[in-house]
């Protein structure tokens, strides 16, 4: 592990010491792992695909009113400190910029490159499957959102405005979002892993309308 990621990996220890727990540290860990482990079939820069991952959840829109501004300004103004090449900067920032998912939703010429297909395939990864549903309820649960109600549908066309001001409930995500994210993989690697996370979740979803209903 070079001294620049040792330190970009301090940074957002310190910087997420108090966050919310499915945009914590670990989820920046988890990401990382999975980035590394797609990297080892993709041809990209590790350390550009490294430092996105660490990074690209440093300060979450969701936690700052929707800005969508703060995580890149701290990225950059972080790499720059460490006087990183202002080209590695400038298209990990645009990484950052482009990974959400909330940015799909909307049409039009995006950033695109092979170590954004990596880093996004990893964030997703950690969206779905075990993992992904406890983030859901997690989140759920920090905004205080019911559980499920079979009264409110889930938006399947959703623009991202309406995806950003959503309030519905938990489990309305998976329909919104997680189900969705198997068939957006970039990578060989990420399709495979998201096929059983999928899995996983379309059983989870059995499973709980057959409780909710008094069946199972």
């Amino acid at each position: 592990m070079t001294q620049l990621i040792e330190n970009t990996i301090r940074f957002v220890k310190t910087e997420l010491k108090d966050a919310e727990g499915g945009h914590d540290w670990f989820h920046i860990e988890r990401v990382y792992k999975n980035t590394l482990l797609i990297a080892k079939t993709e041809n990209v820069d590790i350390e550009i695909v490294s430092l996105s991952a660490l990074l690209h959840d440093i300060a979450d829109p969701k936690f700052y009113d929707g800005d969508e501004t703060v995580g890149p300004t701290k990225a950059r103004e972080f790499l720059f400190k460490e006087n990183v090449d202002s080209k590695i900067i400038e298209h990990v920032v645009a990484i950052i910029e482009n990974i959400s998912f909330k940015n799909s939703l909307e049409s039009g010429v995006k950033f695109t490159s092979k170590e954004l297909e990596v880093v996004q395939d990893a964030d997703r990864l950690d969206a779905i499957g075990a993992i992904g549903i406890a983030r859901c309820f997690n989140y759920g649960g920090f905004k205080n959102r019911a559980l499920y109600n079979p009264e409110i549908k889930p938006n399947l066309n959703m623009s991202k405005e309406e995806y950003k001001s959503s309030e519905a409930p938990t489990i309305n995500h998976f329909y919104e979002k997680l189900l969705l994210l198997k068939d957006k993989m970039n990578t060989k690697t990420g399709k495979q892993i998201a096929e059983k996370r999928h899995q996983f979740m379309e059983l989870y979803l059995t499973q709980f309308y057959g409780e909710w209903q008094g069946k199972l």
